[in-house]
C-alpha cells in the first residue's frame, strides 16, 4: 500500500450545507475540523507508506476517525458505520456525502502501523502542538480549557 499524500481537502459543499442545516451549533466532530483544520494531514504520515503502490486510504482521515473513535467510544465497526452513515464524520473528514466510507479492519490495520517504534508518542506531539496552536490546551501541565462551546 503507498500514500498518495493530499493536501488538507476541502469539504464539498452540500456536505457542509447538510451538516449545518442538521447541525447548526456544530458537534465535535466538526469543531475539530473546524477549529483545528482537521487535525492531521497526510504529509505528516510519508514516511510511514511506500512511495509505489496501490493507493491507500487517507492516514489523516484514519487518525482523525481513530480521535472521534476513541472520543466517542465507538467500536471499529461503529466507527467505520459512522463515516459511512453520519453527515458530522463526512464534515470531519471532507467527504462526498455519498463516499461509502471503508471496512473497519482498516482501522485496526492503521492502529498497527502507529505502534510501530514512536509513531504514537510522536504523532501525539504533533496533535498536542496544534491543539495548542489553536488555542483548545494551555499551560505547562496541559490543563484544558473547555474544548467546544
Amino acid at each position: 500500500m503507498s500514500l498518495q499524500p493530499r493536501p488538507g481537502a476541502e469539504i464539498p459543499a452540500l456536505t457542509v450545507r447538510v451538516a449545518r442545516a442538521s447541525n447548526p451549533h456544530g458537534t465535535a466532530a466538526m469543531w475539530i475540523r473546524d477549529r483545528l483544520d482537521g487535525l492531521f494531514s497526510d504529509e505528516d504520515f510519508t514516511v510511514w507508506y511506500l512511495r509505489d503502490g496501490r493507493p491507500g486510504l487517507s492516514p489523516a482521515q484514519l487518525a482523525t476517525v481513530c480521535v472521534l473513535q476513541y472520543a466517542l467510544n465507538l467500536s471499529d465497526r461503529q466507527a467505520a458505520e459512522a463515516v459511512r452513515c453520519r453527515i458530522e464524520f463526512k464534515y470531519a473528514l471532507g467527504l462526498e456525502l455519498e463516499d461509502p466510507g471503508f471496512h473497519h479492519s482498516a482501522l485496526s490495520d492503521f492502529r498497527d502501523r502507529l505502534a510501530e517504534g514512536d509513531r504514537a508518542d510522536r504523532l501525539l506531539g504533533l496533535a498536542l502542538t496544534r491543539i495548542r496552536r489553536a488555542g483548545l490546551l494551555k499551560g505547562r501541565a496541559a490543563r484544558a480549557s473547555p474544548p467546544f462551546p
